[in-house]
């Protein structure tokens, strides 16, 4: 396994190809122990979730009739805010992996659900599902790592244009569900192409997202504002504030787990002929936690455990607080690091990546050295 940052340190130097094989038959001995335990209470779990958030959406929206007044403008706005954060997160994105899927049940299954999101979930689904966790931070073909737009890694040739990339991080967090569908539909690649932007396939792809776009614009900020009357704008304005709360949100979560400091990227040609066990292995190398008490792992659904999630993406989601400790034993024994950490620091850590990467290599320490602040800065990357 060749990690793109070629570090004097390498984190599996020390394994063999019999201890990766190893650690990939305890991981799918854990595996198995989790869909042989499956049952009842795991069904209960997802309905009533779904059942709070659904009441938690239609109360907030309930609510914001009357937004004009400032008390229930607020009450509703922070009902949406988490209304949508838990549809997103705990439910549309772990129905979509699949995880429900073993309860037979049409209303809760990966090939039905649609999410509140201007993404199609069929375009997700094979950008995400598909592309993200196959190529778990492969440059080049994950386009989750750095969402095609950021340089994110040492050894990528830097370019000014990366000068910006923490700009376009930021305006990525703010309208993250819009950048979500421009990467499933891989603008980067597409529209610079005539012959791929003028595709069949592309132009009916463009067509549904688009489609989606309309709904969803439709339904919050015609719709619902509409039966607020008079209180029209208000209602908008609420609906506009729980979205962007909701984008960054899953924006600062989605880069807890992949862009710390730390998590390793891979090259394209470190995964040929890649294995069962070198594919666990670049999961756990390539991923990062967050610590937290249950609300917050509800709250990111349970992608505060991204380490456990990446190993099992379609095993239940409630299930990944009893899978970690064991988990975190084979990091242990198998002499990796586990990467965790506060939600503060984890997103101060993938912030302080964007910015560092944004630079060319060394042109930090370089320049703050002769200021005199070299080792302070030293200091704050590790």
């Amino acid at each position: 396994m060749t990690v793109l940052q070629r570090k004097p340190d390498n984190a599996v130097s020390h394994l063999t190809a019999d201890d990766i094989e190893e650690l990939g038959r305890r991981l799918d001995a854990i595996r198995a122990d989790i869909v042989a335990a499956r049952g009842a209470t795991d069904a209960a779990y997802i309905r009533k979730v779904i059942r709070v958030q659904r009441t938690l959406e239609i109360s907030s929206r309930a609510v914001l009739v009357f937004s004009v007044f400032p008390p229930a403008w607020l009450l509703g706005t922070a009902g949406l805010s988490v209304a949508k954060i838990l549809e997103n997160m705990e439910i549309g994105h772990n129905v979509m992996h699949g995880q429900w899927d073993w309860m037979r049940d049409p209303k809760i299954h990966s090939t039905t659900w649609e999410w509140d999101n201007v993404s199609p979930s069929d375009q997700w689904k094979h950008s995400h599902n598909e592309l993200h966790h196959t190529y778990t931070n492969v440059v080049g073909r994950d386009n989750d790592l750095g969402y095609g737009i950021m340089r994110v890694d040492e050894d990528q040739r830097w370019h000014p244009i990366y000068l910006a990339q923490p700009l376009w991080n930021f305006i990525n967090a703010c309208f993250f569900q819009y950048g979500i569908a421009a990467y499933d539909l891989e603008l980067g690649r597409n529209l610079p192409s005539k012959q791929r932007r003028s595709s069949p396939e592309f132009k009916a792809r463009a067509k549904q997202v688009l489609r989606k776009i309309r709904r969803q614009v439709l339904k919050d900020y015609v719709l619902f504002p509409a039966l607020s009357g008079p209180f029209f704008l208000s209602t908008m304005a609420a609906n506009a504030t729980a979205n962007f709360v909701r984008n960054w949100w899953t924006h600062s979560v989605i880069m807890c787990g992949h862009f710390p400091e730390g998590v390793e990227t891979f090259e394209k040609r470190s995964i040929e002929g890649e294995t069962r066990g070198e594919w666990y292995l670049r999961q756990m190398l390539g991923s990062a936690n967050i610590t937290g008490s249950r609300a917050m792992h509800v709250m990111t659904g349970n992608l505060s455990y991204q380490i456990e999630h990446h190993l099992f993406p379609d095993l239940p989601s409630n299930r990944y607080q009893e899978i970690a400790p064991r988990v975190e034993a084979l990091f242990e024994r198998y002499g990796l690091t586990y990467r965790t950490g506060s939600l503060p620091r984890q997103v101060a850590s993938a912030w302080h990546k964007v910015f560092r990467l944004s630079l060319p290599n060394g042109f930090v320490p370089k320049t703050l050295r002769k200021l005199g602040l070299g080792r302070k800065v030293a200091a704050v990357g590790r």
